[in-house]
């Protein structure tokens, strides 16, 4: 038997442990299944319906994985074992076991979703054994039942994601209590949001429409990742009250805490003013009107658990009008507050709920709008991932608190973003415990889109909102490990989890949605066979794990992993190979044409992916999933259509023809009329230097039809060639090195024959082979380029230490300051970081520092670092320098910064001479993620990452 730990998949528990089958049963375990026989379920008869729910759930749960489903009874049997599940003030049984000091309650009584999972000897007459799961209320009981469902391995994603359930004959679980410490974070939920076509078409097909019945699997959903809190559908014409008046009562009956948008006032879909025939949507000329249909909201929910979502933006989440004041809104607010208090006969603070601090309204709470403690003021990022603004301490004193709203889905500027997972882990850790710590803990809510395939960052949002001193910045690695490992096993949990880090990283540094032919380089640092080839290494080690698992994991892995990463890394070449069919078109080669094929074919490929997805996958049971158009944007909105980019076809003489293109060479020249002069190609190439060791490429290029034959002669034996001949239709790269031994001292130059067709043409080959003494990063062709992970380790311990968030960040790591601390400037106890270089020639630097897009979320003139070179004074850098606040005209500087994911905050040093240097940089302040310096001494070549990192010289040479 094998050992199963409640730690190892849920690590929001700290200490305890809930151990099924041990490997080592001694006769005092619990047995939930032992020779063919289930322990049965009890619950009592008065408890809420979500007990009695929950407890067929489990049932369910049981019978998965061992073929026998438990009795479930809501009086005590004779039952020589049972599970007993329950709440502390609904159930006489937990009560009886309390009163007679068989059970302690006292760390749950009165708490919030708090649950003890605890096995009793002798509970009750006649009952030899027990395993008692309490809540402190109901959905307490529920976290309680679910989190053993997934100790006996049944994923919350069993349905959503068709991960398997491994079987065993027998469940035994040692003598454990285990009492949760509750949720961190009050509410925790979700927003399906932006769901035409996916989500809705999906439902539509498989459930009829947006209906109780699809809601039943969203409301099982939440509870299993122990959430508890919905912004429902509500794209037109959803209307979640309306569309299916059974909605309400089964969030009601599943413990789900239903609320409305941002934009959704009362309860009241925004489709359901139109319906309602309302006029103006104007408070100040249709007050009654707006009054009369928000009573109406608020009287169908008198009766269910909610929150009421107050305030008014524009109609359809417009912005407000201009003329909209502060009075204004306060006014509406008041007497929203009178309507709820008319409904319900009681006060309106003991309703909760909620005030949306989106877009245009933060310029209403910025300018000092405030509304009652009791009301949550919800803040919001900039729809992409970044934190706008957080509550200051002095604010925090209020009983309805705070909360957030975050986006793993958006529709709006630059690019709406809704097709794949962009989302990595560690920015939502990163601005999440930002969010934390400022004491924003009463509503998280995530824009998840159409639900799927946003499964990773949805368990992760809700792992953290219930633990986040659980998950430091050190666990994330642990985290995905952790999460494959209960989705597809241990075997390959390692492989799984570095494809699952990875593609969402690649994916975050341009959404497909933004890409374009001219993302990526195909010119410079070769970009654009880095990305190409980084995305397809990915998708060929998950389809040599998708092959390798059993058959019942495929779906899982498929949807999951598999599937997303073939889209993905299929979208990227699509698009460098339209980059790269530009590219030769202009430069008159033959393989324009064989790229423009090339874009062709990943085109469609696309649809075959999409409709693989649809058709092939779990007998079609996702159909309609993947159908978010997202090839051909042209402006924020999608496409009605996935379009093709844009190619090029050029006309070729019949017979081939010899050319070439240098790496880094200038675009050659074709002469006058066609005739070809002497000076049509580079001649040169880069310099080759001993220290940097490069290589550089020859790319022979076809100009006519056929196959071209040719040939390449070093006149040196110090030239290396990675081939001398070969033959191609199109184009080859042939890569130059250098044998340095061989080669001459100083500087020299080699020369290259080409050639094929009838023709020779001579390319020269400079080098310098001279000794340098080097240390750390060493400089090549005029810079130095530095992962922000890669800093000298520090011998002096201070009691803020940087801290290395792995894979965060668009190229390597990044590191932060996960304190609270601020510095105004550099002080001995400020944490600081060291990079050791080495520059070849002296140069007056640039200094290139790659941070996130963060922004200025404490509103104190923006968040600081500080740098400087060697022993100069210390240049403080404002990451949110000249940024006004976006006021949603997305000025450039926002567009840029969301569209890139990355900030680039540029500082000029005093001249250097060659030899070895130190970059130091301070962090002041939480909020600033370092990702990567370059140090140039002359302009970059333009490329979207950056160079690559340069030459590491371990010691001094």
């Amino acid at each position: 038997m094998k050992l199963l730990s409640i730690l190892l998949l849920l690590p929001f528990f700290a200490t305890a442990q809930l151990i099924v089958n041990p490997e080592k049963p001694n006769g005092k375990e619990f047995a939930i299944v032992s020779n063919q026989k289930a322990s049965c379920i009890v619950y009592d008869g008065s408890e809420n319906i979500l007990v009695a729910k929950v407890a067929n759930f489990l049932a369910d749960d049981v019978e998965r994985v061992t073929a026998i489903r438990p009795q479930v009874v809501n009086t005590m049997t004779g039952a020589e074992n049972i599970i007993l599940l329950g709440t502390v003030e609904q159930s006489s049984l937990i009560k009886q076991l309390a009163d007679q000091k068989k059970l302690d309650i006292s760390p749950i009584r009165g708490g919030w979703e708090k649950f003890i999972v605890q096995t009793v000897k002798n509970p009750f007459p006649g009952v030899k054994n027990a395993l008692v799961i309490v809540g402190s209320d109901r959905r307490g009981a529920a976290f309680g039942a679910f989190t053993l469902s997934q100790a006996i391995g049944v994923s919350p994603w069993y349905w959503w994601a068709d991960v398997p359930v491994k079987k065993h004959k027998n469940l035994l679980l040692k003598e454990t209590r285990l009492v949760s410490h509750g949720p961190a974070v009050k509410y925790r939920g979700i927003f399906i949001n932006d769901e035409a076509p996916a989500f809705r078409n999906w439902a539509k097909e498989k459930f009829g429409g947006t209906n109780h019945k699809v809601y039943e699997k969203v409301f099982e959903l939440l509870l299993r990742n122990k959430a508890n809190f919905i912004w429902p559908s509500m794209w037109l014409p959803t209307m979640f009250y309306v569309d299916d008046p059974l909605n309400a009562k089964t969030a009601n009956d599943f413990g789900i805490v239903v609320s409305t948008s941002h934009h959704e006032p009362m309860t009241r879909a925004h489709n359901e003013w139109s319906v309602f025939n309302g006029g103006a949507w104007d408070y100040q000329k249709n007050k009654e009107k707006l009054q009369e249909f928000w009573r109406g909201g608020i009287a169908r929910v008198t009766n269910y658990e909610s929150m009421i979502t107050v305030g008014m933006r524009g109609d359809g989440d417009e912005g407000m009008s201009e003329e909209t004041s502060v009075d204004l809104l306060k006014g509406i607010i008041a007497d929203q507050r009178k309507l709820i208090e008319e409904a319900t006969h009681k006060p309106a603070k003991e309703t909760p709920q909620v005030w949306a601090i989106y877009k245009e309204v933060q310029d209403y709470y910025d300018k000092g709008m405030r509304v009652p403690d009791d009301i949550t003021v919800l803040f919001s990022d900039d729809n992409w991932g970044n934190i706008r603004y957080l509550p200051k301490a002095e604010d925090l004193n209020r009983s309805g608190g705070f909360g957030m709203y975050y986006h793993l889905d958006y529709v709006g500027a630059p690019t709406s973003y809704r097709w794949l997972n962009v989302s990595q882990i560690e920015r939502i850790w990163e601005q999440m415990n930002i969010t934390y710590s400022h004491g924003v803990k009463n509503l998280w809510i995530a824009n998840v889109g159409d639900i799927k395939p946003m499964e990773l960052p949805i368990s992760f949002f809700f792992d953290y909102a219930w633990n986040p001193s659980s998950i430091q910045a050190k666990d994330l690695p642990a985290y995905y490990k952790n999460w494959a490992t209960e989705q597809f096993g241990a075997k390959h949990a390692s492989e799984i989890a570095s494809l699952l880090a990875l593609y969402t990283k690649y994916n975050a540094r341009r959404t497909p949605e933004m890409l374009t032919p001219n993302t990526y380089s195909v010119e410079n640092y070769r970009e654009a066979d880095r990305i190409v080839a980084e995305y397809n290494l990915l998708a060929e080690k998950s389809e040599s794990i998708y092959h390798d698992l059993p058959a019942e994991y495929r779906d899982a892995f498929y949807q999951l992993v598999l599937s997303p990463i073939l889209l993905s890394a299929n979208i990227n070449e699509m698009y460098v190979a339209a980059g790269k069919n530009k590219y030769y078109a202009e430069r008159g080669a033959g393989a324009a044409n064989f790229y423009a094929q090339k874009t062709k074919t990943y085109f469609d490929r696309d649809e075959e992916l999409t409709r693989a997805f649809h058709e092939d996958l779990a007998n079609g049971k996702w159909n309609h999933m993947m159908s978010q158009t997202h090839i051909g944007y042209t402006s924020w909105a999608h496409p009605p259509l996935n379009t093709m980019p844009a190619v090029s076809f050029v006309q070729l003489q019949k017979t081939p023809e010899l050319g070439y293109l240098l790496e880094y060479g200038r675009k050659p020249s074709w002469g006058w009329l066609g005739v070809e002069a002497e000076w049509a190609f580079s001649e040169v190439m880069p310099v080759f230097d001993a220290v940097n060791d490069q290589n550089f490429y020859i790319d022979v290029i076809n100009r006519g039809q056929g196959e071209l034959q040719y040939k390449l002669q070093p006149k040196q034996n110090w030239i290396k060639l990675s081939a001398n001949s070969g033959q191609t239709q199109y184009h080859q790269k042939i890569y130059v090195s250098i044998d340095w031994e061989r080669a001459p001292k100083g500087n020299a130059q080699g020369e290259i024959v080409l050639s094929g067709a009838g023709k020779a043409l001579t390319i020269k080959v400079p080098i310098l082979n001279e000794p340098a003494r080097t240390a750390g990063f060493v400089e090549n062709d005029g810079y130095v380029a530095i992962e922000a992970n890669h800093f000298i380790p520090s011998k002096t311990k201070i009691s803020n230490m940087p801290t290395v968030v792995a894979n965060l960040g668009r190229t390597l790591s990044s590191v932060i300051l996960d304190s609270p601390i601020k510095f105004d400037k550099p002080q001995k106890q400020s944490p600081s970081l060291q990079y050791e270089f080495t520059l070849l020639k002296s140069g007056t630097p640039t200094v290139s520092t790659y941070v996130s897009p963060t922004q200025d979320y404490k509103k104190e003139g923006g968040l600081k670092f500080a740098i400087a070179i060697d022993d100069e004074e210390p240049q403080i850098i404002n990451i949110n320098e000249g940024e006004s606040s976006p006021d949603w005209n997305y000025p450039s500087w926002w567009t840029k910064s969301v569209g890139d994911h990355i900030k680039e905050k540029q500082s000029k040093h005093k001249p250097l001479s060659a030899g070895k240097h130190i970059l130091k940089v301070w962090l002041l302040e939480r909020g600033v993620v370092l990702q990567r310096f370059v140090i140039s001494t002359k302009p970059l070549k333009p490329s979207y990452l950056g160079p690559p990192e340069s030459k590491f010289s371990a010691t001094e040479k």
